[in-house]
């Protein structure tokens, strides 16, 4: 009884955080309902048995991408009346985006049931092991049989962060206030600020 007690309430406060998520005015209320969301579907998760998985949606979703656009959302200084004016300005291409995705989503639903779509069945090579978690099964197969793809997907966003450095990366050299290390070690004694005490009258020697 409490598990489904459990399940109607994180299900309900999901989707009402999501629906909360799109409708907020705010963009920090926004972000603070997705957090919401995440934490809500982080509990679903472990009431069907994928721990892992919610524990994945605690730390990376809600620890790291939507504190992240927490911090940004309030360190930008954001125009809400031009952030609503763009909202408005591109509705039409949002509504036209939104009826593709939802006749190929009918469509996709429409091939399955048609009997067109033919969904792979497991060959017992991922099978979980006998007595272990979910977390260490997941472990044993992915540094197991996928370790390889999974080196290779971190390889992949180390490319992707590195380019990302790269493009973003802005020359200092003209910009005022920029300190030229090189410049400064090799001064000669003779170019250095020479502080003058002049007496009252005599003027400054240049």
């Amino acid at each position: 009884m409490i598990q489904v007690f459990a399940f109607y309430l994180f299900a309900a406060l999901v989707i009402a955080s999501g629906v909360m998520t799109i409708m907020s005015r705010n963009p920090v209320h926004s972000v603070l309902w997705l957090i919401l969301a995440f934490f809500n579907a982080a509990g679903l998760m472990v009431l069907l048995g994928a721990e892992f998985i919610a524990m994945l949606l605690v730390i990376v979703y809600v620890g790291a991408v939507a504190v992240l656009f927490l911090f940004v959302v309030m360190m930008l200084d954001i125009d809400f009346a031009e952030l609503r004016a763009g909202f408005i300005k591109n509705f039409p291409l949002g509504i036209l985006i939104a009826l593709v995705l939802l006749a190929e989503l009918v469509l996709g639903i429409g091939a399955y049931r048609a009997g067109i779509l033919e969904l792979g069945t497991p060959d017992g090579s991922a099978a979980p092991l006998v007595g272990e978690t979910n977390i260490e099964s997941l472990g044993a197969l992915m540094y197991g049989k996928y370790l390889f793809l999974f080196e290779g997907a971190g390889l992949i966003l180390l490319v992707a962060m590195i380019g990302a450095i790269v493009l973003t990366h802005r020359d200092l050299g003209n910009t005022r206030g920029h300190q030229n290390i090189g410049k400064q070690v090799s001064r000669r004694p003779e170019d250095a600020t020479v502080m003058k005490q002049p007496t009252i009258g005599e003027g400054v020697e240049l």
